[in-house]
């Protein structure tokens, strides 16, 4: 269910409050638990405001929330197109090189003048062959 247009409703804000401010917590605590440094005051009370929050008046969330997924969407937009361009230029189109290179066509696109269709009849398969399918 798609529900990027629709206001969250209290059980979102509560979740988005003791999520978001129990991770600013573990960064807060993170030097002081692992490294024997102070820790992070900053960090501590955000989480403690976030979660307080969350736990008592999710609705007061609702802009924070707001803003919170704004910057999830336009993050997560940049970071889809960086991995599918990485994806592309790195795997798909040296693949498509070295086929072209080695005169590779596996779509079979050469023109063919003499021929009625380009279909290529397949042999049928024989009935058993969905019957176990996992």
């Amino acid at each position: 269910m798609d529900r990027t247009n629709q206001p969250p409703t209290t059980k979102d804000l509560r979740q988005f409050g003791l999520l978001v401010g129990g991770v600013f917590a573990i960064i807060g605590l993170w030097p002081l638990v692992f490294r024997s440094e102070s820790p992070r005051l900053w960090a501590m009370i955000l989480g403690s405001l976030l979660i307080v929050l969350g736990a008592i008046a999710p609705q007061s969330l609702k802009q924070v929330h707001g803003g919170w997924m704004k910057i999830g969407h336009i993050l997560g937009s940049i970071n889809t197109k960086i991995i599918l361009g990485i994806i592309y230029y790195l795997l798909i189109t040296p693949m498509g090189l070295v086929m072209r290179l080695m005169g590779k066509d596996s779509m079979h696109r050469a023109l063919a003048k003499d021929t009625d269709t380009y279909r290529i009849v397949r042999a049928p398969r024989p009935r058993q062959h969905m019957r176990n399918q996992f």
